[in-house]
């Protein structure tokens, strides 16, 4: 661009930072590859040759010509399970490895947190999103790393109804153990989030986004108990009964009191009542190989897929059941028109 002033450019393949959905290592830093075969949620991965999105954040805006950035990548994907199997240590500890990890979104559709970065940063609607979950059992006192993705001038950060005190958006940047094609000892000053050091307990962490003084945006994070519940969500209530159409149907874990199990990894099993069949299942987690398709799937950091087909010509009322071990059964109903 120092060459081509006048040039109008855009990223067609940005970032490619890696992660995995409700995965949290501590402490926070950069390795090569974790012996979980997950990447930290921190989003502070990226591969030698790639950047974690701040980077990319603060050469675009010294970058006036740029029209802007196509991210690598949307969703994960099968294959590329990057760091693995990249010819260092032992690559045969790697399986399962088998799909990607650098998805905004994961392998079922789900946003992992580097969803809500993006979003801090492209959309004009107030938005506020914390990390990491609140299920730190034996961290009781020690120090948590809290970090807040906004759009707005500031937020206020609370523990069980006390304040934490407030950050300004863009005024505090965040030492991050990453930075454009560097080593894990070097740093990178983040001026895209807010992070506080929060002692553990368990209870709420609430984060209230104001603009011009005035809330717009609050989030919630809440400790869940023990596993007791399935809950399933459609997408869409009623398809098309022409053999193609599809609702994807999210399944929560949830506890006694609604509360997301974020650690759950219950299996789920599925059954269909009415003129529609399991078109596929999945939960997100790039290093497993459970099949596809099937009528059961593991939950993942509490969440799993479960998509419905409906029948060609045949229209009705498809009923979904959902039943774990030692968990309430869920229900829901798609609609095949």
């Amino acid at each position: 661009m120092k060459d081509h002033p006048n040039w109008i450019v855009y990223g067609s393949e940005t970032a490619s930072a890696v992660s995995s959905r409700g995965v949290y290592h501590l402490p926070i830093e950069k390795y090569d590859k974790h012996p979980s075969l997950q990447l930290t949620g921190y989003d502070v991965i990226a591969p030698p040759w790639a950047n974690i999105p701040d980077v990319e954040f603060d050469a675009q805006e010294k970058s006036p010509n740029l029209l802007g950035e196509f991210v690598w990548t949307g969703f994960d994907y099968l294959g590329e399970p990057t760091p693995y199997f990249n010819g260092r240590g032992n690559n045969d500890a790697d399986w399962p490895a088998r799909s990607s990890y650098f998805g905004i979104v994961d392998l079922a559709g789900f946003p992992k947190d580097r969803f809500y970065l993006y979003q801090s940063h492209w959309t004009l609607q107030p938005m506020v999103h914390l990390l990491p979950h609140w299920n730190w059992a034996g961290m009781e006192g020690k120090p948590i790393p809290v970090m807040c993705y906004t759009n707005a001038e500031e937020v206020e950060l609370f523990l069980n109804g006390k304040s934490l005190g407030r950050k300004k958006r863009f005024s505090e940047p965040v030492e991050l153990p990453v930075g454009p094609n560097v080593s894990a000892d070097r740093k990178f000053l983040s001026k895209y989030r807010l992070m506080w050091q929060v002692p553990y307990a368990p209870g709420e962490l609430k984060a209230v986004a104001y603009q011009g003084g005035t809330r717009v945006a609050t989030t919630e994070i809440k400790t869940a108990g023990v596993p007791a519940r399935v809950v399933l969500t459609p997408d869409r209530a009623a398809i098309a009964a022409d053999g193609d159409d599809l609702s994807f149907v999210t399944v929560r874990v949830e506890d006694k009191d609604g509360n997301i199990c974020p650690l759950a990894d219950n299996l789920v099993k599925f059954a269909i009542d009415g003129p529609g069949k399991i078109a596929g299942v999945d939960n997100g987690n790039a290093a497993t190989v459970e099949p596809f398709q099937a009528d059961y799937r593991k939950a993942f950091n509490g969440l799993a897929l479960v998509i419905v087909r409906g029948e060609r010509g045949k229209a009705g009322s498809v009923k979904i059941t959902a039943t774990g071990q030692g968990l309430r059964a869920g229900e829901t109903t798609v609609t095949t028109k």
